[in-house]
């Protein structure tokens, strides 16, 4: 990871779940630009081939979320800051996570956080919860951890974008235009 807090020109794209943030990622990524996978499903993902269900994976809260920091500091840490970027997610969303799970956060994520630059945050509204094989959460856990993250980028004092319920292209064409 970066032993100083370097400024850097990557934009991150969060939410609560379920607000579309991966497909708008991905959408941006095939207009050409440079993006980052979401880490939590990534981890759920590889943890599944390995034969654990996601309800004994989620069971262990911590394991779970500093599996998931881990990614997310190892993939921020590869990335140039000067290159233009948009990540699904960033490592300040795991402070929210922490917060809605009431675990106290360790030191690996206070140092993370400390060591980490945004250039912009464009938070998702709230879609309408679609619940799938990784989420455990509920519509009402998604209205909390949607708050949580607010309260989170609002206090790093980071620019913050509301990017409104439009159509996916739309969404896409009004985050190109406020970068």
């Amino acid at each position: 990871m970066q032993n100083k807090k370097a400024k850097t020109t990557w934009h991150v794209i969060t939410g609560g779940p379920s607000t579309g943030k991966t497909t708008v990622i991905n959408m941006i990524a095939k207009k050409g630009y440079k993006t980052t996978i979401e880490h939590a499903r990534h981890y759920i993902d590889t943890i599944r081939t390995e034969g654990e269900t996601v309800e004994d994976l989620r069971k262990n809260k911590r394991k779970f979320q500093l599996g998931v920091l881990d990614m997310q500091i190892e993939q921020e840490a590869e990335i140039d800051p000067k290159d233009l970027f948009f990540l699904d997610r960033a490592i300040p969303d795991a402070m929210a996570y922490y917060q809605f799970l009431s675990l106290d956060y360790d030191e690996k994520l206070l140092n993370a956080v400390k060591n980490t630059s945004y250039k912009k945050i464009f938070i998702l509204d709230r879609l309408p919860f679609i619940k799938d094989y990784a989420r455990i959460e509920d519509e009402e856990d998604q209205k909390k951890i949607h708050q949580l993250i607010i309260e989170v980028y609002t206090s790093l004092e980071i620019p913050i974008v509301f990017v409104p319920v439009l159509p996916p292209v739309e969404r896409v064409e009004f985050i190109l235009n406020n970068i």
